[in-house]
């Protein structure tokens, strides 16, 4: 008797099928935790691959876990491929801890893209934050060199983009010339998540048309940007009208148990906040700039 279809092949939704390959955490939101149900509540099917899998996130005092390499997360395409199941029209990716293992998930694109050319590839380039790397330096040349030019979209926060750029943003206009390299050199789409001017937190987005916090943010822009693929402001306000949503329940969430919400280590109210991630509520309006 022949086995019965995979149901998210045969019918497969209208918003797309997503490989998620991210960290995971047994508690907490961050990784692949913080970035699969946003995506199933906005319709996508979503097969997640933790890089990692650790008890808790690395902002507390100790964690314990498993980390995946790359032959064992080539293992893991091998076994979908061999069932047919390797059709994907999105791969998202986020923190990844070493050489090897990117050098793997390069060969997971090339993979993807030869059975859909189509493939929107949405990277985070995970490295590090306010100057400080978290990651080897060697996979800051690989990104640079390799990742950045096969993205379709990059979502960086103020210090990856210096990084990948080599460019010292300190102004708006820094922003946007630090995008148009980025497009030069591969993505049609990047997204500087954070960028901190004077004290005002700015996102600047840039969606080159004629080129054909974090893992939440990432995942809500992937979402919303393939329901309106030609309008990025329109994604970025959907995307940080939710994130924003979530965080302020969060806070208030510790306020009301009557912790210090200034904590380094605060969980994300993320299925508290499922509303606000299907329908947000515009919060935020972008500025184009030409």
């Amino acid at each position: 008797m022949a086995s019965p279809p995979i149901l998210s092949l045969a019918l497969p939704s209208n918003t797309g099928r997503v490989l998620s390959i991210q960290s995971h955490t047994v508690q907490g939101y961050v990784g692949n935790k913080s970035a699969v149900f946003p995506l199933q509540l906005l319709g996508y099917d979503v097969d997640p691959i933790n890089s990692v899998q650790f008890s808790n996130h690395t902002g507390y005092p100790t964690f314990k876990g498993q980390v995946l390499n790359g032959q064992q997360l080539l293992d893991l395409i091998e076994g979908l491929e061999a069932n047919n199941l390797l059709y994907y029209t999105h791969l998202l990716t986020g923190y990844i801890g070493s050489v090897s293992f990117l050098k793997s998930v390069l060969e997971v694109v090339d993979k993807l893209r030869s059975i859909n050319p189509n493939l929107t590839y949405v990277c985070d380039p995970v490295m590090g934050d306010e100057g400080k790397l978290y990651v080897p330096e060697d996979l800051v040349s690989v990104y640079r060199e390799k990742v950045v030019p096969v993205a379709s979209m990059l979502t960086p926060n103020q210090f990856e983009a210096e990084l990948l750029t080599k460019l010292r943003i300190g102004s708006e206009t820094d922003g946007r010339k630090a995008c148009k390299i980025l497009h030069a050199a591969g993505p049609s789409k990047v997204v500087i998540t954070s960028i901190n001017i004077d004290g005002n937190l700015l996102l600047i987005g840039s969606h080159q048309k004629d080129k054909g916090t974090g893992d939440l943010m990432t995942a809500l822009l992937l979402g919303w940007s393939n329901k309106y693929p030609d309008n990025l402001d329109k994604a970025a306000e959907l995307a940080v009208s939710s994130l924003q949503a979530l965080l302020q329940r969060t806070l208030n969430a510790y306020t009301s148990a009557g912790f210090d919400s200034k904590s380094s280590s605060l969980e994300i109210r993320l299925i508290q906040s499922q509303d606000d991630i299907r329908q947000p509520k515009l919060t935020f309006k972008a500025h184009k700039y030409s």
